[in-house]
């Protein structure tokens, strides 16, 4: 089985899936065609040994899938955006204009930034606000746990609360999409929608895991880092130092977290590693739904098209290739 060689992520109308060399998105238009966006990909782990080693592989995966995952959310969104507005012109019996997409695309930046900002503000700052209230400040493992129960149940109800939201409902269905595509591969049978569909939709290495490992790892490195704070300076550290602190440990905390979840895969088979992994595929019953045919196949050309499938294949699929 492959060793965390393909990665994936569901955008709007589509799939987006990362190999070792090549990062591939493809989305379904109205008109049924599938159009997709291919680039070279190389991490930065694997042009400079010094990044490839544990932990600092992990913090270095999880920026480079952040700005890659903004990328794809953007292509995807400038796309729907286009789409939507022929249908409306179209409508209307209006010529279609193509040159807005580097005004949207500059809306969607602007979307995305404000976006990462308002979840600091959230799964940072607010937790450690609330924990506050409870006045165990001195206690740094009283404190980070109530800090991480409040990340964890913030997560799990903004997670709950999207579910029921129909666009992100079909976001879900991709996420299944992708997953089922991937273990498709992984299992070494045909990338074909049938043979995908009957394959599970819960995977070990997902991002909703990985996000949960964070939030737990977190807990054992922050209470850790105020423990060692308080011994430097001789008292906690105040709210605003504990926001500085944590935020500048993301890193470390992200790339453990990686190193978790990428042994979790390859240890699946053990009981205490499977029963800990759990948690994870639960909480994938909710952001991920059962596809259908077509957003496997959707799921399935971004697979071929990363692991770099003959043109002649995809084009077989009808799907233009820009």
């Amino acid at each position: 089985m492959a060793e965390f060689n393909v990665g994936g992520q569901a955008v709007i109308e589509g799939v987006m899936m990362r190999s070792i060399d090549r990062v591939s998105t493809a989305v379904r238009i109205p008109s049924g065609e599938i159009l997709i966006k291919s680039d070279p990909y190389k991490s930065l782990a694997h042009r400079y040994k010094v990044l490839n080693i544990p932990v600092i592989r992990g913090a270095v995966a999880f920026v480079e899938m952040l700005i890659i995952g903004i990328k794809t959310l953007n292509f995807s969104a400038e796309i729907a955006v286009s789409e939507a507005e022929k249908e409306e012109a179209l409508k209307k019996g209006e010529t279609v204009i193509e040159n807005k997409k580097d005004k949207s695309g500059l809306m969607i930046g602007l979307t995305a930034v404000i976006a990462m900002a308002f979840g600091i503000l959230i799964f940072f700052f607010l937790p450690l606000a609330i924990s506050s209230l409870f006045q165990v400040d001195k206690n740094a493992v009283g404190f980070n746990l109530i800090a991480g129960g409040v990340r964890v149940t913030i997560f799990l109800l903004y997670v709950w609360g999207i579910s029921f939201m129909k666009d992100f409902h079909r976001v879900f269905e991709y996420h299944g999409a992708e997953h089922k595509a991937i273990f498709t591969y992984e299992l070494k049978q045909e990338l074909t929608p049938e043979n995908a569909k009957n394959i599970t939709r819960f995977h070990p290495r997902c991002g909703t895991s990985f996000i949960l490992i964070v939030a737990l790892f977190a807990i054992v490195i922050y209470a850790i880092s105020d423990s060692i704070y308080a011994v430097v300076v001789g008292y906690p550290p105040s709210i605003l130092s504990r926001f500085a602190l944590h935020f500048s440990l993301l890193p470390l905390v992200a790339g453990g977290s990686y190193e978790m979840l990428k042994f979790s895969a390859k240890k699946r088979k053990n009981p205490i590693v499977n029963a800990l992994i759990q948690p994870g595929l639960w909480l994938q019953r909710i952001t991920t739904k059962e596809p259908n045919l077509e957003q496997l196949e959707v799921a399935i050309v971004a697979l071929e098209s990363a692991l770099g499938i003959t043109a002649s294949r995809i084009a077989a699929k009808k799907t233009p290739v820009y």
